[in-house]
């Protein structure tokens, strides 16, 4: 059987036909039969695919040719050749929803007013050498952090990655404001973009994990600052950088510990239900029910 991958990447350049850009990319993967999500913008690309890996390679050396893409870093996972059920290339004003596309300034080199890049050692470095002064801040959805986040990081009361410039702008975080912060999600590309909007809200010392968490999860494993389990946005849901991945979920029925998010039965339905192996074997317990605090499986929201 060919080898199955799936890759998650993004590159801040400025593109000067974003059609354009779209049809070319979409004509790319059809041709090398990928499947996944992509979004194009003015301010770049954004995109998770999977397929067979010599077809991933293809696609990585084409892509990597566009003006402003050599620099990507293309973050590559094991796949089943099953994580995405169709090919989606969408164009949009953002590559990630703030609702702030003016707020970010892009060149070639990337985005320049964001927040600075720390390596994996580097976080852990700054750590060391400032201690409990820094603050770790989730830049995901709320949700994803009830499964995995860094020890003793804020979580942001989000939704949606539009609710990031409310939630900045109420006050809550202005104690913050003169504080070491690193920012962090999956791939790197909320990252980029929370970072300068923190940083255009007078927040002084903003950072971003170079790679996301994957990168530091490649790293480091689970011996290092992070915690848990990572929520991905395909249908593997999950991914556990060892088998030694510390379990902080909680079943949202029995409270015991589980990382597995359920789909709910509901036609329809997007929501995800935390529940542990034995709950989910209760039909009734993925019917729809208010009471439940659920995340939301946000289909184009990549890294």
């Amino acid at each position: 059987m060919d080898l199955q991958k799936v890759i998650l990447y993004y590159g801040f350049a400025p593109v000067a036909d974003p059609v354009a850009l779209k049809l070319w990319q979409k004509t790319l993967c059809q041709s090398l039969n990928l499947k996944g999500r992509i979004i194009v913008s003015k301010h770049g690309i954004n995109g998770t695919l999977g397929g067979n890996m010599e077809d991933l390679k293809k696609y990585v050396r084409a892509t990597k040719e566009y003006p402003g893409f050599g620099k990507i870093d293309f973050k590559w996972s094991d796949g089943r050749g099953d994580e995405f059920p169709r090919l989606s290339v969408k164009n949009r004003n953002e590559l990630v929803a703030f609702t702030t596309p003016d707020e970010i300034e892009v060149a070639k080199s990337g985005i320049t007013n964001g927040g600075k890049h720390l390596k994996p050692a580097q976080v852990n470095k700054l750590v060391e050498e400032r201690g409990d002064e820094v603050v770790f801040f989730d830049g995901r959805n709320a949700f994803e952090a009830k499964i995995g986040k860094f020890k003793n990081a804020i979580v942001p009361d989000v939704q949606t990655s539009h609710d990031f410039v409310r939630e900045l702008e109420s006050g809550k975080y202005d104690h913050l404001k003169d504080k070491p912060i690193v920012t962090y999600c999956t791939g790197g590309i909320r990252c980029e973009i929370l970072s300068a909007v923190m940083l255009n809200r007078g927040f002084k010392e903003v950072y971003q994990i170079e790679g996301g968490i994957v990168r530091y999860g490649e790293k480091f494993k689970d011996a290092g600052l992070w915690e848990g389990s990572l929520y991905i946005f395909d249908d593997r849901m999950v991914h556990n950088f060892s088998d030694e991945a510390k379990v902080i979920g909680e079943c949202e029925v029995c409270g015991g510990g589980t990382n597995e998010f359920r789909n709910c039965a509901f036609e329809g339905c997007k929501d995800l239900v935390l529940l542990c192996d034995e709950c989910f074997k209760d039909p009734a317990n993925l019917a729809h029910n208010e009471t439940h605090t659920r995340g939301r499986r946000m289909a184009d929201q990549v890294g």
